[in-house]
């Protein structure tokens, strides 16, 4: 859950620290006051753009700052998968903004905001004011339909996107060989004359190697051979290091019998002359055994020049042109044999499609199983938000393609209405009745979510009385599991909150600042009755927030 929020130099927040508890936090203030600012600050700091206006004092950076304690062992699993660790059961997300630039971090590691998005949707879920506008969209009727039966749906889905992959494949390969005889001809002629060039250069495999050193070795053989002279001058008897040793040896022996302590010296000199022989001997053979002919020169360097154009063509070396001329005589003996090849990749993409059907099917079928329980259980949570005579129903077609996802199209359909037909959200809904809907969802999907921590941005637009009533209580039972964090103007929710915070704009006459802080039992009585009252709170009004707190907490201890 969400346990720590920072937010600085952040358009009216000069700085704001914030401590959420588990359960259903609820933030409440006068409009203008920044409790939309304080919930967008979380967006920012899980990848939002930001433009240069939202900081307070340009001279200044902003910093977003959250920490989540992460306690689901499927969430913290889910994360190690992406190599993201969880310290001491704790994520820290932060993000630095200065002017058109920003720096995040997790877990005090710099990072981009795309790998923080990322890791969001495992985090938390947040519902910004105009999100239950994404129930119109039949795209993500069916996001929902699949994440409530993900057990099940996701397995299948993934066996449909495998088989996709294989018939498309196939269908993009059939296509591709639908080739008029004229241009068969062409590509047969033109295959076979790149076949015979290969095959009559005769390649081994490793030969351009060994021949580019040979050509190396051959082409820089006078600069060897002149070396070498020169070394055999330097160590032979022709004045050279063999014959001043020589001289060095006779001179130590002769004086051998003035003084025996010079037989070591001797003995040395005697080894240095031996060595200088058997270089001097090496190098003569080595000068000996490196002759060649200009015909052997020039045959090296025309079969290099052959290798190298081939080079050019067809890979980089002898083993790569080998395996282009395999590929290139595969495709010639499909050429050779197209009508045969078509009819069997026909029979192939046929197969495949059938394949893909089949799991189409299973997948569809998976769909409305699952589809008839969500039917029933969106009903019973309109019911319970103030739908008393809902109908809602899960239209399915069959879409003109296949996709990755399958081959269905779905579409809720409601009535609100007694005698009113069911009609598409989009041509019946308002938009609290949208809100209303989206929070039964949530509420529906909560229970098979490991995301521990829903944010709902003033999710009770366009209601009030009794619907108000149970929305709070929907909104209390989903507490209940997981940490919710909501904007309200309701009375009716704010009274049923586990920790309600205050956000309020402050003015000095010259500095407007907005401030939150945590509300105990009495200072939350007194903002509800601000909330009934507006701006005139009388005791009668007191005594009606005292009564609906209570009220509130009779009825979590029920729920």
């Amino acid at each position: 859950m969400l346990t720590y929020l920072h937010v600085k130099n952040l358009a009216l927040i000069d700085e704001a620290e914030v401590e959420f508890g588990p359960g259903l936090n609820i933030l409440t203030g006068e409009t203008g006051a920044g409790k939309s600012i304080l919930m967008g600050s979380v967006n920012l700091a899980l990848g939002q753009k930001m433009s240069r206006e939202m900081l307070r004092d340009e001279e200044k950076p902003a910093l977003v700052e959250l920490i989540f304690q992460v306690d689901n062992p499927g969430c913290v699993e889910r994360l190690k998968e992406k190599e993201i660790s969880v310290e001491e059961g704790q994520i820290i997300i932060s993000r630095k903004l200065t002017g058109n630039r920003s720096i995040s971090r997790l877990n005090g590691e710099v990072c981009t905001a795309a790998q923080i998005r990322e890791i969001s949707s495992l985090l938390l879920d947040i519902h910004g004011q105009h999100e239950h506008q994404s129930l119109l969209y039949q795209d993500q009727q069916l996001k929902i339909l699949d994440a409530y039966g993900k057990e099940a749906i996701q397995e299948k889905k993934q066996t449909v996107r495998e088989h996709f992959q294989i018939w498309s494949q196939k269908k993009k390969e059939l296509t591709s060989y639908q080739l008029d005889e004229e241009t068969r001809k062409r590509e047969i002629s033109f295959l076979a004359f790149e076949l015979q060039e290969i095959e009559e250069a005769g390649l081994r495999p490793g030969e351009d190697e060994e021949l580019e050193k040979q050509y190396k070795k051959m082409s820089s053989s006078r600069n060897i051979l002149e070396a070498m002279a020169a070394v055999r001058g330097y160590t032979g008897n022709d004045n050279g290091a063999q014959d001043l040793v020589g001289r060095a040896v006779q001179e130590t022996n002769r004086m051998l019998g003035v003084d025996e302590a010079l037989q070591q010296i001797a003995s040395l000199l005697q080894d240095v002359e031996s060595l200088l022989s058997d270089v001097n001997r090496e190098v003569s053979d080595y000068v000996e055994n490196m002759t060649f002919s200009e015909e052997e020169f020039y045959e090296t360097e025309q079969r290099l020049n052959l290798l190298n154009r081939l080079k050019a063509k067809y890979g980089s070396t002898v083993k790569e042109i080998l395996a282009c001329q395999e590929e290139k005589q595969k495709e010639l003996d499909r050429l050779y044999h197209f009508e045969q090849y078509k009819e069997k990749l026909e029979k192939e993409t046929q197969k495949a499609e059938e394949e893909l059907a089949a799991v189409c099917g299973e997948l569809s079928e998976l769909r409305k199983n699952y589809g008839k329980q969500l039917e029933e259980r969106i009903i019973q949570g309109l019911q319970d938000l103030n739908f008393l005579d809902v109908k809602f129903e899960i239209n399915f077609e069959i879409t003109e393609h296949y996709t990755a996802n399958g081959n269905d199209k779905i579409c809720f359909t409601i009535s609100t209405n007694p005698g009113e037909p069911l009609r598409p959200l989009a041509k019946v809904v308002s938009g609290g009745e949208l809100s209303r809907i989206m929070l039964a969802i949530k509420t529906i999907l909560a229970d098979k979510d490991e995301t521990e921590t829903l944010i709902f941005d003033e999710i009770d637009t366009g209601i009030s009385g009794r619907t108000a009533q149970k929305v709070s209580e929907k909104m209390a039972v989903i507490g209940r599991n997981h940490q919710v964090i909501c904007i309200t103007h309701l009375p009716q929710i704010a009274a049923m909150a586990d920790e309600h915070f205050e956000i309020a704009k402050k003015t000095d006459h010259q500095v407007t600042r907005t401030q939150i802080r945590l509300l105990d039992e009495d200072a939350s009585v007194e903002e509800i009755a601000r909330i009934l009252g507006g701006a005139q709170i009388t005791e009668h009004t007191m005594e009606s927030a005292k009564e609906m707190k209570e009220l509130a907490r009779k009825k979590k201890e029920e729920l």
